[in-house]
């Protein structure tokens, strides 16, 4: 039988992609990379931390101590300096100006706030964007983009480089021993946020030593990218220009713009990491370094910055794109959209935060309407019982003047009162303090969450793969992977998203939702987890193509075919308006994203089939047992994610485990030996909690954005 895994080509192919993967880890592991544990940065008994932004810079130096004493009065542990003062820190080059910090840094320690300070990167002031200009970014229609925002400057550029290292070197020598500098973030929300990607000189140039760090000569290159097709073939890598579909006739070679996605996401790492190393050479070991992500910017990977101490993520949920559940629902977003970025960025290190939290209405949405009340608090609730060490609040006071005066802060426009959204904040600082004096660091996590524990395994490279290649206006990526998350949430499970470096046996039930690139060595070990008794997931397109995004020569999906137990599979894809049918057991289920049409082997199960279309009556999902454990496979992609529920529950029931039936809208969570329920649905909830369990805020009835936190 013809492997597909055994040709020079697909050799070759595995040896740059061991390559490109050991060069990753050269410029992740640094020189500076801390092997301390990033859970003794913090102490358990204080379960989370609460602070707030505050800009010393953008407020008269008179109102800076009144400022942060209410802060300190109003309960909050800590503060969030810097992100954004690079032209109040060096006005003009060389000529550096920390009295106002050092002042404020003093206040905030009079009044017993720690202080998280940030490097000011993502704003270049303008003295410097002006006497060097090469250092903007460009956008895709070759637009220089100009200073007057943030995140203009080329994350390519060598002369930034040098500019960010200076001031990065002269904060960390100034505040790298200060006792209330607890920690440090890079940067903020490191992105070319709507511009995506840069296409600047400098970012050509770089692209192109990427390129041939990674295939070393042209030959290499041509042949991975396929570019005899439409003569695209290069002489050398000079010819090669970031692919830039403003600049072509047709589609740009796919091959290419997988590299070059790849390429970006190791620019915005490395600028990152870069920084980490600066600060670890001149600040106490006592002092943690992260950065500050947005979870949905797919064109940046937090996965890439393992170096550092751990990492924390933006999380805004109304503002007008999340519609959450039922008619109130966009006043509090899903209630999968924390516990997502809760669960991806947990695993990474071990350890998280959320840097910045909406407070409030904002400014910048589709339309920004006003929180529910008590959704800020049910948020925070979520943060903490994600296992997060902190939040923190974008910010204190709102602003008067400047981009982002409508957005809601602690403080109101009067600089005194606090605002309705500020008292749910003050609400959870109070009552927290009584959760502190009854946590018991003794507590073990309970059985049945143990047996229930799911992960879903995440590679970028199958996200940037078939965003660009979907093949239907349909497809999503994230709305795909989410419908197998909502599922195991609904069932009361604890969720991890992990990558491939992480060990498959630790978990009951993994997912690999749509894992459309992979090669030899993942199909083992998946093969081995089942071996051992693990229950495997395989959604549609899993195992299509290689890891350069190549079909194999073979049978289509040929490296999965044996695992699922499948003669062949193909796919079929339908109009918006057109619903198909997929039977399983006495139930009808709608779909028509994307479906794939498996001829099962023998010793397999047919758990559903298609109940119309020309393939009536062929497999859409296929089961079977492998050793001790068993392979599903989920062939189709439905809307409502109603027959990926209805799988993963029948998997769950024979396995023996016991789950529960949360409606929409509704979470349990656990951690830290508290139980939480949350209701993000637009109607009054009832949550499951045992009748000996002791209740210490809420109740078992929930109105909408409202809390329940037990112990049992």
């Amino acid at each position: 039988m013809h492997n597909p895994f055994c040709s020079t080509t697909n050799s070759f192919r595995q040896l740059i992609t061991v390559r490109l993967h050991v060069l990753i880890i050269l410029l992740s592991c640094s020189q500076y990379a801390t092997s301390q544990n990033p859970e003794s940065f913090f102490n358990k008994k204080d379960l989370m931390l609460v602070g707030s932004y505050y800009y010393p810079e953008q407020w008269p130096e008179s109102s800076w101590e009144s400022d942060i004493k209410k802060m300190a009065e109003l309960g909050f542990e800590f503060t969030h300096f810097g992100e954004f003062a690079w032209s109040t820190m060096e006005p003009e080059e060389g000529k550096y100006n920390f009295e106002w910090l050092d002042k404020a840094i003093a206040l905030a320690d009079k009044y017993k706030l720690k202080v998280v300070l940030c490097t000011p990167t993502p704003t270049p002031p303008a003295w410097l964007t002006q006497k060097h200009p090469d250092v903007l970014m460009v956008n895709a229609e070759g637009r220089t983009i100009q200073h007057g925002a943030r995140q203009q400057a080329s994350w390519s550029s060598k002369t930034y480089d040098e500019y960010v290292n200076k001031i990065v070197t002269v904060l960390a020598k100034r505040y790298g021993n200060n006792k209330t500098v607890w920690g440090w973030q890079i940067d903020n929300e490191p992105s070319h946020y709507g511009a995506s990607f840069d296409y600047s000189e400098n970012a050509q140039v770089s692209f192109r030593n990427w390129l041939k760090i990674k295939y070393q000569n042209i030959e290499n290159l041509n042949t991975v990218w396929g570019n005899a097709f439409w003569s695209q073939t290069y002489n050398n890598f000079e010819q090669i220009r970031i692919p830039n579909q403003k600049e072509l006739v047709q589609q740009a070679n796919p091959h290419a713009v997988l590299d070059f996605k790849r390429f970006t996401a190791d620019e915005a790492a490395g600028f990152v990491i870069k920084q980490k190393d600066v600060l670890r050479k001149y600040i106490k070991t006592s002092q943690w370094i992260t950065t500050n992500l947005m979870p949905q910017h797919s064109a940046v990977d937090p996965l890439r910055m393992k170096a550092l101490d751990f990492q924390t993520y933006t999380k805004y949920l109304a503002e007008g794109y999340d519609t959450g559940h039922g008619e109130q629902g966009f006043r509090m977003g899903s209630a999968h959209s924390i516990g997502f970025s809760n669960d991806f960025f947990r695993p990474i290190n071990g350890v998280s935060g959320v840097m910045e939290l909406q407070p409030g209405q904002v400014n910048w949405g589709l339309f920004n309407p006003q929180t529910m009340p008590g959704a800020v608090r049910m948020w925070i609730y979520h943060v903490m019982a994600g296992g997060n060490k902190f939040v923190c609040n974008y910010r204190f006071k709102q602003p008067l003047s400047g981009g982002e005066q409508y957005h809601y802060g602690i403080i109101k426009t009067d600089g005194i009162t606090v605002s309705r959204s500020g008292e749910e904040y003050v609400k959870v600082i109070n009552e927290l303090k009584e959760l502190r004096k009854i946590y018991k660091a003794d507590v073990k996590t309970p059985a049945i969450l143990l047996k229930r524990k799911a992960a879903i395994l995440y590679n970028p490279d199958n996200r940037w793969e078939m965003e660009y290649q979907p093949q239907t206006n349909q497809w999503d990526y994230v709305l795909h992977t989410n419908r197998y998350y909502k599922a195991l949430k609904s069932f009361g499970a604890p969720v991890d998203v992990i990558d491939e470096s992480k060990d498959f046996s630790n978990y009951p039930f993994l997912i690999a939702p749509a894992y459309q690139l992979l090669d030899e060595k993942l199909t083992e070990r998946w093969k081995k987890y089942v071996e051992n008794g693990g229950n495997l997931v395989l959604s549609c397109r899993t195992g299509q193509k290689d890891r350069e995004a190549h079909l194999w020569k073979a049978l289509f999906q040929k490296p999965i075919l044996d695992l699922i137990g499948a003669k062949e599979i193909y796919f079929d894809l339908l109009p918006e308006k057109l619903m198909a049918k997929i039977t399983m057991g006495n139930t009808i289920y709608n779909w028509n994203n994307w479906g794939d049409i498996i001829e099962p082997d023998q010793n397999t199960e047919t758990w559903a089939k298609y109940d119309n279309q020309f393939y009536k009556g062929k497999t859409a999902v296929l089961h079977r047992k492998l050793g001790k454990g068993t392979v599903t496979y989920i062939g189709a992609d439905s809307d409502d994610g109603k027959l990926e529920k209805q799988v993963l529950q029948k998997l769950y029931t024979n396995s023996g485990v016991s789950t529960l039936s949360l409606s929409e809208g509704v979470l349990t969570e656990y951690s830290d030996g508290f139980w939480f329920g949350f209701n993000y649905s637009s109607e009054d909830q009832q949550i499951p909690i045992p009748s000996d369990a002791k209740i210490i805020i809420g109740e078992k009835i929930l109105k909408p954005a409202e809390v329940v936190i037990w112990q049992e």
